[in-house]
């Protein structure tokens, strides 16, 4: 018999959502604390099968004036064979939708697109949604390679960048202290200035950091020379997966090519807690090169990386009416943004 319930212990959920081989850190618990902390409510519910754990997922209740949705960033974490457990998992989802006065559910799970993926969401009344929730396109590279090897699949710019930053002696550290998510938050305003995007508030990223620091899970790397602050990587360590969150430097960054630096010590420390997987996040088509983070990619491909793409956002449409209002917006929003 297959049954869910509320999960109200961090120690039973992460048991079960870290050992997932696809897991990441957007189905893990800290990061629903993070929510919490900014005063949004979620929703964690496990799947049972005769009192053992076979599936999970977790989502966030978003207020926005185009509409009340719940969103499951990298999840469900279920058996993608089993009909009548995703059946049961999907029919829950709706239930917690319409019990959280949501317009529609916004999935994104932590499953590799393809035919059977995409046949999957819609037998189960899901429609594509108009705009991608977390990254939907991912560089991926195996850390259970050694550092030769991926240096090896690396292009020879990438290489040229990493003798670059060791003939300037560029000085790497990873901490986990208040000092460090401050400066980060000064470079990243600093960077989105120059980059011309929105940066994210002081108070996201702190709060966001405070969460996985709770759970021994994130480490702020920066690279340095004469004392002054090049670049800082903000990264997660979860499960089977290093994620390269977020990253930003200064001018003097790029003329001493910091991040090269940077990634080498976050995957030494990856191997060292046991994952297999280093995720640079979010690229988009070689061919997109319109896009505004097309620049980005080509750098994450420069490491010789896999590229994943991940089944991309559905909609479990609740009110549909309301849902066309949504649909207007976000294409709208879409197209400004050039993404």
């Amino acid at each position: 018999m297959i049954n869910l319930k509320d999960a109200t212990s961090k120690s039973e959920w992460d048991d079960f959502v870290a050992k997932r081989p696809e897991a990441n850190f957007l189905q893990s618990w800290d990061f629903y604390e993070f929510h919490i902390a900014r005063g949004n409510k979620v929703v964690r519910r496990l799947v049972l099968e005769n009192n053992k754990i076979v599936g999970a997922y977790a989502g966030v209740v978003e207020t926005a004036k185009r509409g009340t949705y719940l969103a499951i960033a990298g999840g469900p974490l279920i058996d993608w064979d089993n009909k009548k457990l995703i059946k049961i998992v999907f029919d829950d989802i709706k239930k917690a939708g319409l019990k959280n006065s949501c317009v529609f559910v916004r999935v994104r799970p932590q499953l590799e697109l393809s035919e059977k993926s995409l046949k999957i969401m819609t037998e189960n009344g899901l429609v594509k949604a108009p705009m991608y929730l977390s990254v939907e396109y991912a560089g991926i590279l195996d850390l259970n390679k050694s550092e030769e090897e991926i240096l090896a699949g690396a292009s020879q710019g990438f290489r040229r960048k990493l003798r670059k930053a060791k003939k300037n002696e560029v000085e790497i550290s990873a901490l986990a202290d208040d000092d460090s998510i401050k400066n980060f938050c000064k470079l990243e305003k600093m960077h989105a200035e120059r980059q011309k995007y929105v940066a994210f508030s002081t108070n996201f990223l702190t709060k966001q950091f405070e969460a996985f620091r709770n759970g021994g899970e994130v480490l702020i790397y920066t690279a340095k020379k004469d004392g002054e602050i090049l670049a800082q990587n903000f990264m997660i360590f979860y499960g089977p997966e290093a994620s390269y969150h977020y990253g930003v430097s200064s001018e003097l960054g790029t003329k001493y090519s910091a991040a090269p630096l940077l990634h080498l010590a976050a995957m030494e420390e990856a191997r060292k807690r046991g994952c297999v997987r280093y995720n640079l996040w979010g690229i988009v088509g070689k061919e997109e090169t319109s896009h505004r983070f097309y620049g980005v990619s080509e750098f994450k491909r420069s490491f010789g990386c896999e590229e994943l793409k991940y089944t991309p956002a559905h909609d479990l449409v609740l009110k549909p009416l309301k849902y066309q209002v949504t649909k207007m917006i976000e294409n709208a929003r879409k197209k400004k943004r050039h993404i």
